[in-house]
């Protein structure tokens, strides 16, 4: 499971075909908006209007299949308070790493399927997206960051380089700021 991946999913699900049928109102409503930012960022000047995903829309929009998780990621459902996202996955971190193993003992933890709950403080500004993850708990046990920096850099950062505990990424769509709110996103393009 990537952070970047995870919080760009919450963002706009960039990576989704917005065709298909929906399967829920909250599913339709995601697509409708998602359809808006990809139109408004076609624009010259997109319009600044907020465009808000509710914490339902983002999880059922999830669940549906539209959208494709990581390599060993079997599920993610998202909850957020100002600043501050959680995301309570279903990792199988065996086929996460690929069949690649390690020596290393204290990365013996990451084997297996786990119920993964990671959360993460994360924003975006002036068309970057930031993401620190504060914490992960595999079934209901924290791991230590130097673990998780470990982790990340073993078998994450070979696939995706630019990934880490602390990332920095450019937002998709012209979207301008991000903003967490209570079981919300606020996204502003521009």
């Amino acid at each position: 499971m990537t952070i970047r991946t995870l919080f760009l999913a919450l963002v706009v699900t960039v990576s989704a075909a917005l065709a298909g049928q929906s399967q829920s109102p909250a599913v339709a409503s995601m697509e409708q908006k998602l359809q808006h930012i990809r139109e408004n960022a076609a624009l010259p000047q997109p319009d600044e209007t907020p465009t808000i995903f509710t914490q339902q829309e983002v999880n059922d929009y999830m669940a549906s299949g539209q959208v494709k998780l990581p390599r060993g990621v079997q599920s993610v459902r998202f909850s957020s308070d100002p600043g501050v996202v959680t995301a309570n996955t279903r990792v199988d971190f065996d086929e996460l790493k690929n069949g690649r193993g390690s020596a290393n003992p204290l990365l013996s933890v990451f084997s297996g399927v786990h119920d993964v709950v990671v959360v993460a403080r994360a924003n975006g500004a002036g068309h970057k997206g930031y993401v620190h993850v504060d914490s992960v708990t595999l079934d209901n046990v924290e791991i230590p960051r130097f673990v998780l920096e470990l982790f990340v850099e073993k078998y994450l950062q070979p696939k995706y380089p630019n990934i880490g505990l602390d990332s920095e990424f450019d937002l998709p769509y012209k979207i301008d700021t991000a903003v967490v709110g209570r079981n919300q996103l606020t996204v502003t393009q521009k």
